[in-house]
């Protein structure tokens, strides 16, 4: 597959999936505000709780599905049919097991539920409140282990308009159950039947497209390949299992130390801020099977070309959205659920200084995954973990709600923040790593410098709320994306990425 293939499947991938994400989150959003005036504080609470919970259980954090589509990138780009079907029958088996462990240990949880929720005798059946969470998590590992074939062939855009049509089902069907009957156990129904319906839905699309998948004679793998598949596998696990204790922690320390009251107002922010990364994270993962063709394909110029593309706009895009976040988050936050659930400005700056950090790291992410790194760091999500833990519960008896976002900036910054480039840089793109922070270096004080000027401008708009957010919103939008472009338009990384664009827009003309 050539150059241009791989630029035009990550165009239509991230496109598709920005687009499909972008929906999804508005539908999202409107459940959102619904649920919060329908149901009590005591039930957002709940709901964030228990979806931090039961995330260190989902479908994407266990790490095997990166660990598989790694594997397939190489049978497909060879046309090897045989062998990736040898690779899917072992994906299914694998997946057979991680849900029942999952209902295993998910069910193992109930005896310590008094531990994990402050206040937790005001909640009426909170048990069968979490078995319907639990319920969804291990009907995720249904059937869906076949989207990795579509994914790995550069074909994500389906998955994500299947995952999309479902969500918009979900949200519309939850929003009337809220307002016709404000059920909470059958809003949590209709989410598990969306789950399962865009399960089924992947799973046939996916034998449609290949057929092969049917097929009942499958050559088993070599010891060897499985032996190599096996400890990319257990890398991802570490890998995986660390991100969430790291990003998914926050709520159970906020609410065994401080309260489900913390818990609801963080869970709101939590929405907005994840929703807002999870739109960028899909332009990544648009690319992520394009960058292991590559990896396969092509050499280490090319790699470091690309690599430094995806920084660059990387960079661009979690910048300008952290000075957006900070400057229009508590005011979303007012006019969406009301001033009772807002945070005050120390806890929100870190809170998007911690974006931020998170966002820089996506693109050395999304190469380490693709290029089959993640062994060499496997550690270092564990250890990042444990001091995030750490720290948060220390800092948190001092300084409260601040505390624990506080605690989750210093571990990422001793451990994710340096590890993570050094993998990456030592075993492929092997280049001294001194670039890559100075890089990091001069897209932050741009960010610094670009985010100061905006806030000075936007605290000087007076008026209401909203036409305080109006004001602010315009400022955010002209003024960093004019100091990013005056700054950048001459490097390297800008005119890289306007020949792959104009590239793009040619032949897509030329089709036409």
């Amino acid at each position: 597959m050539n150059e241009k293939s791989r630029t035009e499947h990550s165009v239509q991938n991230t496109t598709t999936a920005m687009v499909a994400k972008i929906f999804a989150l508005l539908t999202g959003f409107i459940t959102r505000v619904v649920f919060t005036h329908c149901l009590s504080q005591t039930y957002v609470g709940i709901n964030g709780l228990f979806w931090d919970i039961l995330n260190v259980f989902s479908l994407s954090e266990f790490g095997v599905g990166t660990a598989i589509t790694y594997a397939l990138y190489e049978p497909i780009a060879k046309g090897n049919v045989e062998k990736q079907k040898s690779l899917m029958r072992l994906y299914r088996h694998i997946y057979y097991v991680m849900g029942a462990i999952v209902l295993l240990v998910g069910l193992a949880i109930i005896p310590f539920m008094d531990y994990l929720v402050k206040g937790y005798e005001s909640v009426d059946h909170l048990v069968l409140i979490y078995l319907l969470y639990l319920a969804n998590s291990v009907c995720s590992y249904l059937f869906i282990y076949k989207k990795s074939m579509i994914d790995a062939h550069q074909l994500s855009y389906i998955s994500e308009i299947s995952m999309t049509f479902f969500i918009f089902l979900q949200d519309a069907l939850q929003i009337i159950v809220l307002l016709t009957t404000g059920n909470f156990y059958l809003f949590l129904i209709m989410m598990l039947l969306a789950t399962l319906g865009n399960n089924f839905w992947i799973s046939h699309k996916a034998e449609q497209m290949y057929p092969f998948l049917k097929e009942k004679e499958i050559e088993p793998l070599a010891k060897e390949e499985k032996r190599g598949i096996f400890q990319n596998i257990r890398a991802m696990l570490m890998h995986k299992i660390g991100d969430v204790l790291v990003n998914n922690t926050d709520n159970l320390i906020l609410s065994a130390m401080v309260g489900l009251v913390s818990v609801g107002c963080y869970s709101n922010y939590y929405l907005i801020i994840a929703s807002v990364h999870s739109v960028m994270t899909k332009m990544f993962q648009g690319i992520t099977a394009s960058v292991g063709n590559l990896g396969v394909t092509r050499g280490k110029e090319q790699i470091r070309k690309v690599f430094a593309a995806s920084f660059f706009v990387g960079s661009w895009m979690y910048g300008f959205a952290a000075i957006c976040l900070f400057e229009l988050l508590n005011l979303f936050v007012e006019i969406s659920f009301g001033a009772k659930y807002v945070f005050s400005g120390d806890v929100v700056f870190v809170l998007c200084l911690n974006f931020f950090i998170l966002g820089m790291r996506q693109a050395t992410l999304v190469f380490r995954d693709s290029l089959g790194l993640f062994w060499f760091d496997r550690y270092k999500s564990l250890a990042n973990a444990m001091l995030n833990i750490l720290f948060s519960i220390l800092l948190a008896r001092e300084y409260g709600t601040l505390g624990v976002f506080l605690g989750t900036l210093f571990s990422t910054l001793l451990t994710s923040f340096w590890v993570e480039p050094l993998v990456l840089y030592r075993h492929s793109l092997q280049v001294p790593l001194y670039r890559y922070f100075a890089k990091y270096a001069f897209y932050t004080t741009i960010v610094l410098v670009a985010g100061g000027i905006t806030h000075l401008l936007c605290i000087r708009m007076g008026g209401s709320v909203w036409v305080t957010f109006v004001k602010r919103l315009m400022i955010c939008v002209v003024i960093p994306n004019s100091i990013f472009a005056l700054c950048h338009m001459r490097g390297r990384e800008f005119r890289f990425l306007y020949q792959k664009i104009t590239s793009v827009i040619k032949n897509r003309r030329k089709m036409s």
